[in-house]
């Protein structure tokens, strides 16, 4: 048998050093002007809904989870049903089901730690981290410090965000005055387009855009999102099995 070659045997030992953590972090900071702005929304539109600066930073400290908090954050009411928390509580786990398939992605990975290593680095997953993570390990990367490093940066970055966002919000008499309300769909826009991989994408992307729109004048409250998402992912399956 044919021993492996050094790079790829240290490439196969996982362990978190310092070195990856400053790496990780590093490779966030050009990221973080973007995130910034985006917490900041979410901060003016927490306030809006009557959220102290200690709720809305909270929010971001424990959940962080950005789309899943704005999703919430429209749905929010004063006066709470059970079938309301039901229906949010269902909206906000399918906007966060993706975070399924992209643990289980890391799974070769960080499954090389130890258990309480492991899944306490998943707290600190974010779309923008987990896709950088990803892609420093298909390079050859083993130090776990990256994706640890490259979380507690966005973390941060959105907790502090946040907190500032609340403070300015809150002095702003309408918010969609200043265009607050387009930052959340052009942050996801600009993420959508490094993800462009041809034409046959176009056709999921414009079914789910399609669809969404259309149900969100058809169907009353949120199910658009579960509707257009579910729409878009059958239609990519498809485009797929035509290949």
């Amino acid at each position: 048998m044919t021993p492996p070659s050094p790079s790829r045997a240290s490439s196969s030992r996982v362990a978190i050093t310092r070195a990856g953590l400053a790496e990780g972090a590093r490779t966030m900071i050009p990221l973080m002007p973007g995130l910034a702005v985006f917490g900041m929304a979410f901060g003016a539109a927490a306030a809006q809904k009557g959220f102290s600066l200690l709720e809305a930073s909270l929010s971001s400290a424990l959940v962080f989870a950005g789309l899943a908090q704005m999703v919430a954050l429209e749905g929010w009411s004063a006066y709470w049903t059970p079938g309301a928390l039901l229906a949010l509580a269902l909206l906000t786990f399918t906007v966060n089901m993706r975070h399924f398939l992209m643990s289980a992605a890391m799974r070769p990975w960080l499954g090389q730690l130890p258990g309480w290593q492991a899944y306490l680095s998943l707290l600190l997953m974010a779309d923008n981290n987990w896709a950088a993570s990803m892609r420093y390990r298909t390079n050859g990367g083993s130090d776990a410090g990256f994706f640890i490093g490259s979380g507690l940066v966005t973390w941060l970055v959105w907790v502090v965000s946040t907190a500032a966002g609340q403070v300015i919000g809150g002095g702003l008499p309408d918010p969609k005055r200043f265009a607050i309300d387009l930052v959340v769909p052009a942050f996801f826009v600009a993420m959508l387009v490094p993800n462009w991989k041809g034409r046959r994408q176009a056709v999921s992307w414009g079914v789910a855009a399609v669809v969404s729109v259309a149900a969100s004048y058809l169907v009353p409250g949120w199910w658009f999102i579960v509707i257009g998402a579910m729409a878009g992912a059958i239609a990519g399956g498809y485009a797929d099995d035509k290949r």
